[in-house]
């Protein structure tokens, strides 16, 4: 870890709760919110997220799978991911998000006439912006725990559905 935590406290609550917390509140009620208020179907919310904790290398993210109703994404789905250019593990909305991510993370200024096309013509604009706010969210604080070594002692609490 790059941060000094005190003795006997949590590394993540410490670091998003007390050391700013006019920053860090916020930040994890953005986080959070991304889950609990997600429209997107998981399979298609999994591969953006894990497209984005890989690029990000991500620990914590990476091992993390989102429950929604007792549902999660199948172990080798990380690998279809990092595959998600040949894999026939992915509809078309699947794969998209897993391109979508990483161009996002990559090269934003590529993303193209061509591109917008293809998302058009399989996500609506309310599904476009929801994730873009969901990829730049874990883009960002993937990236911070990342940065900061939290990755690896980084808990996700229990959010209601």
């Amino acid at each position: 870890m790059h941060i000094d935590i005190p003795e006997g406290k949590d590394a993540i609550g410490y670091v998003w709760g007390e050391m700013v917390p006019g920053i860090g509140v916020a930040a994890s009620k953005f986080s959070l919110a991304v889950y609990a208020g997600s429209t997107l179907g998981l399979r298609e919310f999994e591969a953006a997220r894990l497209r984005i904790a890989q690029i990000n290398g991500c620990v914590f993210c990476m091992d993390w799978r989102t429950e929604r109703d007792g549902q999660k994404v199948e172990e080798s789905f990380i690998d279809a991911v990092s595959d998600w250019r040949t894999t026939d593990a992915f509809d078309d909305r699947t794969r998209l998000a897993a391109e979508y991510a990483e161009r996002y993370a990559l090269d934003h200024h590529g993303i193209d006439d061509e591109f917008w096309a293809r998302m058009t013509a399989h996500y609506s604009q309310v599904e476009i912006v929801e994730l873009s706010m969901s990829i730049g969210s874990w883009l960002a604080f993937g990236r911070l725990n990342h940065v900061l070594g939290l990755d690896t002692v980084c808990v996700l609490p229990q959010h209601q559905r």
